[in-house]
């Protein structure tokens, strides 16, 4: 007497299934490749000619994904893009608030609206906001000046460490923690001779998690330093100077405002560059002797 017999009446079932099937197992094993071998020089001509017209028909009607245009994870970090798009920020999650009830009432006008209780940013706002801030960065580091890039999370430390580079010599971060005093305390902490010798308050502040670093802030306002940040729902826009109305927790959404601010910052570098090897052409051509011809 059988415990189970539901066991029994499934075991039952299957193998009459299984009998009453004309379907041989060795089927699925069946293979759909030839397996004939290359005897003479035609039949390897013939192979040849047969892959060249596959790759004939795969570039012409297949796809154009290769290596370099496929998208990585790494790409938002090590080659981000130049021009930022609806798209682009709408695929980085940059639409993302805070919860309804915690959105800062000087927060409306860059709201979309709600859905399931989450503030939806505007990205109609945010676009032309940042295209803004990276015009001002550029035109920040053509005529000379230093950047400071904030980020002091964990997960904000490369992506500034990597603007600062791409500025290199007039680029700088911050990836641990802003140490108050820095601009309004500069002579105990950096010694009256470097404060004298070294530009201590640099041109321009981009943060991009505003509200851990508002020590920063106030010190930037003292010293009147314009600042860009990425400003969320729950934050009053009113902190910066330019801000960037944009989820301001979402790793992608920093890559991609910090790649594009930071190569803006590389296209005015490469300005100022070439500016100061203009400037020393003509000064050499004018210190250049016989140069009226007497």
């Amino acid at each position: 007497m059988s415990f189970r017999p539901w066991l029994a009446a499934v075991a039952s079932s299957s193998s009459r299934a299984v009998a009453r099937s004309p379907i041989k197992r060795s089927i699925r094993y069946l293979e759909t490749s030839s397996t004939a071998s290359l005897e003479t020089e035609d039949d390897w001509t013939d192979l040849q000619l047969r892959r060249a017209h596959v790759g004939y028909l795969s570039n012409k009607y297949g796809s154009t994904q290769n290596a370099q245009n496929t998208y990585k994870p790494r790409d938002g970090l090590h080659r981000p893009a130049a021009q930022a798009t609806i798209s682009a920020l709408l695929a980085s999650g940059a639409h993302f608030g805070h919860s309804a009830s915690r959105m800062n009432p000087n927060f409306a006008p860059y709201a979309y609206g709600t859905r399931s209780g989450i503030t939806v940013i505007d990205l109609d706002q945010t676009l032309p906001m940042l295209r803004r801030a990276a015009n001002l960065v550029r035109a920040i580091a053509s005529a000379g000046g230093q950047i400071v890039f904030i980020g002091t999370r964990p997960d904000l430390r490369p992506i500034v460490q990597k603007a600062a580079d791409r500025l290199g010599s007039q680029g700088f971060h911050v990836g641990d923690r802003w140490l108050p005093g820095t601009l309004t305390n500069k002579i105990p902490l950096f010694g009256i001779e470097t404060v004298k010798e070294t530009k201590v308050v640099p041109d321009l502040v981009i943060l991009l998690n505003p509200l851990s670093n508002m020590n920063a802030i106030h010190e930037c306002a003292i010293e009147h330093v314009p600042t860009v940040g990425i400003v969320d729902s729950n934050v009053d826009p009113r902190i910066v100077m330019y801000p960037i109305p944009a989820n301001d927790e979402n790793t992608r959404t920093a890559e991609l405002i910090g790649g594009v601010l930071s190569i803006a910052g590389r296209e005015g570098v490469a300005l100022w560059e070439a500016e100061l090897k203009r400037q020393e052409e003509l000064e050499e051509k004018w210190n250049r002797p016989n140069y009226y011809g007497s």
